[in-house]
């Protein structure tokens, strides 16, 4: 099993969090479980942050230089972050504050992390 960096981990449990806030509020949310939208949306987006070129050194996604997202599912995105950023501070203050955290981050252009994966590998 591939180990993932402690920050896309967080990065997944905010997601997580974020889209069963929307669900309950927006549609069929039975006991925990997502309606099948959600879970089509949150499945995508756990794919998207495993094949993230930039991993533990990544900003957001709302901020990144690169749009890995297809158009109707970047919509969606924002809606559901939208809704769901706000109350975030009351459901999970914790992963609320590392993402705003992690949003004051540069993002860095494609160019910029290579360079900096040639400058690590050479020390």
């Amino acid at each position: 099993m591939n180990q993932q960096h402690p920050r896309i981990t967080r990065e997944k449990k905010t997601i997580d969090k974020m889209v069963h806030i929307y669900c309950k509020a927006h549609h069929d949310f039975k006991g925990n479980k997502l309606c099948s939208e959600c879970t089509e949306f949150r499945e995508y987006a756990f794919l998207r942050l495993d094949r993230c070129p930039f991993q533990e050194e990544k900003s957001t996604c709302g901020k990144c230089l690169v749009h890995c997202y297809q158009p109707q599912m970047r919509e969606k995105a924002k809606t559901i972050m939208r809704y769901s950023g706000p109350r975030m501070l009351l459901h999970s203050p914790r992963l609320a504050f590392q993402h705003i955290i992690d949003g004051r981050k540069k993002p860095l252009t494609l160019k910029e992390f290579k360079e900096r994966k040639v400058k690590k590998s050479i020390q």
